[in-house]
């Protein structure tokens, strides 16, 4: 079964890839490559395993692929610590795979965009390593964040800045001699030393490696901390602890400073010199809606991930005041919003939403996606999600790889919030197959372990199942194609009962029903599809609690 799920689902091809402006309204699919699909039966996800499952995403109905770093990387931080910007690392592949899947990709329609991480780089990067060689303010510790240590003796960090990661963002180098030097920034792993963008050569450098994928006929960039890059003169203190905790309410000296937009404003003008409308994605977290459009303004990046509608309670009203003010702050510069539920650094949105009974996380994530696949702009899907998979909460500390978890484990920080050292839970490998090896992810085990009974959540399992997430994921995506009134363009709201969204596209209305119990309401139209069965009156529809269907009208 493996076999026929890897070759035999072929599909209609995407939009062609020349179509004008696609990223407005694209469903794009993010493969966290490392858990998606291994070829090779070291429990560990690749290029070619990746290419051998498009044809299952092709069958979905999505737009395009994001794939997660597959360059060559010690892997202190999943591959967000990059040794070499020009190399597969050999656990995922080679350069030639990335090549066939690209055309692979492309032969069935697929656009394919790939991270890149212009924040910092591995400590094994050459750059780095000549750092560390090089003598304090020498040339080498330029493309670097290298200052002397504040106290008697230089023993306290320059500045009072927290890695997100926890712990203090400095670490001291040591001498040759064995006699403590410099202190050099690093706002994620002490693995991942911060870059200087003040620096030429850095800028010079990306351009170079952003033309070097580009060539090799990626679609577009997925720009890894897009906020960061540029720090504050003088490096100032913040005055407080628990900065994580401030990331995306306000700007920092390290975060969102504006000098940011001038680099993803040369990095416009590099994407439109190629054909084929090449797209950059910003992953920027800002304090409002208004700053997170000042990376999508027509000269800048062509979307940012909405984090705002990602953290958003299950609240019709909280709901509403995000999408709205998601919509007005992209419309005042022309630019889509976008909308997601999950990704690889939180808590699977199932999990999130569940806070009563059994059952409930799923029913709210169906319910959920359906609202968002019906709103203007373009979505995001999680590898996974269209299976209807919670987070693994269970994991072993000893299984566990997230360098988050680790330091917070080591400072006695209780982390169960994604981003504080739990992120392990949403990257368990994926389930295929009811059964065999690794659930169908690979010929061996996976590199995280799997819960029992993953198999009845799998590919095999869901498929041709009506009631099945799947199945509910590849209706609502078929029709979302197929009507000319969902993607990018206008929006309206309906009046609804407290607890209650209902929205109009043209020829169309989605109503989602967000409380505990059922809601009678007019029949708005012809149903197309719901999350939940529904129930019928004289001229009226019962929406069953935390639902959501579509309608024709």
């Amino acid at each position: 079964m493996t076999q026929e799920l890897t070759t035999s689902l072929q599909a209609e091809p995407r939009r062609s890839p020349e179509a004008a402006a696609w990223w407005r309204d694209a469903v794009i699919y993010q493969v966290y490559v490392r858990s998606f699909a291994d070829s090779d039966g070291d429990g560990i996800g690749d290029l070619r395993g990746a290419r051998e499952r498009l044809p299952y995403l092709a069958r979905l109905g999505v737009d395009a692929v994001w794939l997660t770093p597959f360059y060559a990387s010690p892997q202190a931080d999943g591959g967000y610590d990059v040794a070499d910007y020009r190399a597969v690392d050999p656990l995922f592949g080679t350069l030639g795979d990335a090549d066939d899947l690209v055309r692979t990709a492309h032969e069935l329609g697929l656009r394919v965009i790939v991270d890149v991480v212009p924040n910092h780089t591995s400590d094994r990067h050459p750059w780095f390593v000549s750092a560390l060689a090089d003598r304090p303010r020498g040339a080498a510790r330029e493309r670097y964040h290298f200052r002397p240590g504040r106290g008697a003796d230089g023993e306290l960090p320059p500045n009072d800045w927290e890695s997100v990661f926890g712990g203090p963002a400095w670490t001291r180098t040591t001498g040759p001699d064995g006699t403590p030097g410099e202190w050099y920034l690093h706002l994620f792993a002490p693995e991942q030393p911060d870059l200087n963008w003040d620096c030429p050569e850095v800028r010079e450098e990306f351009d170079s490696v952003l033309r070097f994928w580009l060539d090799l006929g990626v679609d577009g960039f997925r720009i890894d901390v897009a906020h960061g890059m540029v720090k504050a003169p003088g490096m100032p203190d913040i005055g407080r602890t628990e900065q994580a905790k401030l990331i995306g309410s306000q700007v920092l000296p390290f975060f969102d400073q504006d000098g940011v937009h001038e680099i993803h404003r040369g990095w416009r003008r590099l994407l439109d010199s190629y054909p084929g409308m090449r797209i950059g994605v910003a992953e920027a977290w800002a304090p409002s809606a208004e700053r997170l459009a000042l990376y999508v303004r027509p000269d800048e990046l062509h979307q940012a991930f909405n984090f705002q509608f990602l953290k958003c309670p299950w609240d019709a009203a909280a709901m509403r005041e995000v999408i709205d003010e998601s919509l007005a702050a992209t419309a005042s510069v022309g630019a889509p919003t976008t909308w997601v539920l999950s990704n690889h650094d939180v808590v699977r949105h199932p999990t999130r939403y569940a806070d009563g009974g059994p059952g409930q996380g799923l029913r709210r994530a169906r319910a959920a996606v359906l609202l968002t696949l019906s709103l203007p702009g373009s979505a995001y899907l999680y590898q996974g999600e269209e299976l209807g998979l919670p987070e693994v909460t269970d994991l072993p500390d000893e299984a566990r790889q997230d360098p988050a978890f680790f330091r917070t484990s080591a400072e006695g920080q209780d982390g169960q919030d994604g981003q504080e050292g739990r992120r392990d839970g949403c990257r368990v490998p994926l389930p295929w197959s009811r059964s065999g090896p690794s659930y169908g992810f690979g010929p061996g085990g996976s590199w995280l372990p799997q819960p029992d009974g993953w198999g009845d959540a799998s590919v095999e399992a869901q498929t041709g199942d009506p009631a099945s997430t799947l199945e509910l994921y590849r209706g609502a995506l078929a029709l979302r194609r197929e009507l000319p009134g969902l993607g990018d363009g206008p929006m309206s709201w309906l009046n609804a009962p407290a607890g209650v969204l209902a929205l109009s596209r043209p020829g169309f209305v989605c109503t989602l029903n967000t409380l505990g119990e059922e809601v009678e309401l007019p029949l708005p139209g012809r149903a197309l599809l719901s999350s939940a069965p529904l129930a019928y009156g004289a001229g009226t529809v019962r929406i069953p609690p935390e639902s959501c269907a579509w309608w024709a009208i």
